[in-house]
């Protein structure tokens, strides 16, 4: 082997090292989660409550996600029938998501949350259990 083919040989290793390498770094929608900031919220019209996004990997917070589906329901007492609005404001920290939410009685309510992180393909798509008391 010439001293050319060797450096031909060396670079196409680097490169596939590289490509394996950045394609192993790329985050699937598993490596993210969402999180309450609070497990309790008071019944009532409107309750704010707010959510974390974090990289699991990295245990650090993701800003400038985009959530889109909402849903609100007591599913986890047996009651999926029984929804109740959600909607997104905007919230002041990076990483956290700010949403209001009408917990109509006391209890265990799911939310559901879908949301496209910035950079990444796919939805995430989970689900959080808060209780709300009177």
């Amino acid at each position: 082997m010439n001293h050319f083919t060797k450096r031909v040989a060396a670079a196409s290793l680097a490169a596939c090292l590289c490509t394996g390498l950045a394609s192993g770094a790329a985050a699937a929608m598993s490596d993210y989660e969402f999180q309450l900031v609070g497990d309790t919220v008071p019944t009532g019209k409107a309750v704010p409550f707010r959510v974390r996004l974090v990289d699991t990997r990295t245990g650090r917070t993701v800003p400038d996600a985009v959530i889109f589906e909402t849903r609100l329901d007591m599913a986890p007492d047996g009651m999926e029938t029984m929804t109740a609005p959600v909607e997104v404001v905007p919230s002041g920290e990076p990483g956290v998501y700010e949403l209001k939410g009408n917990f109509v009685m006391a209890g265990g309510w799911r939310v559901s949350l879908g949301a496209k992180v910035q950079g990444e393909e796919g939805t995430l798509r989970d689900e959080l259990v808060l209780k709300a008391a009177d």
